[in-house]
This record gives C-alpha cells, sequence and structure tokens, in this order.
C-alpha cells in the first residue's frame, strides 16, 4: 500500500505541472461514458453540462500553458537584446581604451618634447640675456605642469576603462550563467515530461 506522501507525488508526476489536466481528462471521459449510458433527459443534459465545464477548464488550462510559452519567447528575445547590448558595449569599451592607448603616447611624445626643450633651456642660460631666458624657463615650467596634469588625467581614464571593462565582463560571465541554468532547468522539465509520459503510457 502507498503512503499518502507516495500517492501525492505519484500523482503530480501523472498530471504534470499540477494544473488538473489529467484529472480533467479523466472526468471527461467518465462524463461522456454516463452521457451515453443515460437513462433520462434530465440526466443526459447534466452530464452535458459537466462536459461542457471540463472542456472549459481544458481550454482554460491550455490558453494558460500558451501564454507562458509565449510569455517565455518574450523574455528569450529580452536575453538576446540584453546579450547584443552588452556585446557593444564591450566593443565601446574596447576603442575606448585604444583612444586611452593613442593619448598615453601622445603624452609620451610631449614629455619627450619637455626633455629636449629642458635640455635646450640649459643651452640658452648661456645667452647674455638671462631675464629672458628665465621667462623661458618659466613657461616651460607652466607647460611641464600641463603635461602632468593631462598624464594624470589619461591615467585615471585608463584604470576607469579598466574597472568598466572588468564589470562588463563579469557581467556577461552571470548572464551565460543565468542562461545555462534556464537551459538546464528546460531539459529538467522535458526530462520529467518525457518520464510522466512513459509512466503514464505503462
Amino acid at each position: 500500500s502507498f503512503s499518502s506522501d507516495e500517492v501525492i507525488r505519484k500523482r503530480l508526476l501523472i498530471d504534470g505541472d499540477g494544473a488538473g489536466d489529467d484529472r480533467r481528462i479523466n472526468l471527461l471521459v467518465k462524463s461522456f461514458i454516463k452521457w451515453c449510458n443515460s437513462g433520462s433527459q434530465e440526466e443526459g443534459y447534466l452530464q452535458y453540462q459537466r462536459m461542457l465545464s471540463t472542456l472549459s477548464q481544458c481550454e482554460f488550462s491550455m490558453g494558460k500553458t500558451l501564454l507562458v510559452y509565449d510569455m517565455n519567447l518574450r523574455e528569450m528575445e529580452n536575453y538576446e537584446k540584453i546579450y547584443k547590448d552588452i556585446e557593444n558595449s564591450i566593443a565601446a569599451a574596447h576603442e575606448k581604451i585604444s583612444e586611452c592607448k593613442k593619448q598615453i603616447l601622445q603624452a609620451k611624445r610631449i614629455r619627450k618634447n619637455r626633455q629636449e626643450y629642458d635640455a635646450l633651456a640649459k643651452v640658452i642660460q648661456h645667452h647674455p640675456d638671462r631675464h629672458e631666458t628665465l621667462k623661458q624657463l618659466e613657461a616651460l615650467g607652466k607647460e611641464l605642469q600641463n603635461l602632468s596634469h593631462i598624464k594624470e588625467n589619461v591615467e585615471d581614464k585608463l584604470e576607469l576603462r579598466r574597472k568598466q571593462f572588468h564589470v562588463l565582463l563579469s557581467t556577461i560571465h552571470e548572464l551565460q550563467q543565468t542562461l545555462e541554468n534556464d537551459e538546464k532547468l528546460s531539459e529538467a522539465e522535458e526530462s520529467q515530461e518525457t518520464q510522466m509520459e512513459a509512466e503514464a503510457k505503462q
């Protein structure tokens, strides 16, 4: 003899997602048999109404299943859109990183020019016009400060892009993991439905 838990588990396996489809079909078959064997018109009409009610329940259940299916399709389309957006974001991040590298190269060229200016300033110091030389040195000092600020800004931007790129990669990994889990869940549900059908045939 089965325990109550075993009976409930077996009924759920037969019933699929627990919507009562198996019970409704059995009820519809029984109502049809009673309708065929009904003796009076009143009894036949009662069984006819019961069959209509059961059919309505089955149609409602089927409609609900179709709505869930459509919702899953829309969700998959939404996932695809999110995936494409992430791909576009990654491409944009690569472009920004490339631009930052160009800015770093430019900053290095500017620094090289500054070193050449410093060397030239040392040569100018030997000329008699000391006042003009001091002005040039002051201008070179300001330019050096500007170059230092540019270098700091470029390094800050590059670090920011690296962090953004890391966040994007983490988001992609999480999304892929979610999609894989959804696929595994769908496969498990399909396997369960196949098992239910096999048990139902037995």
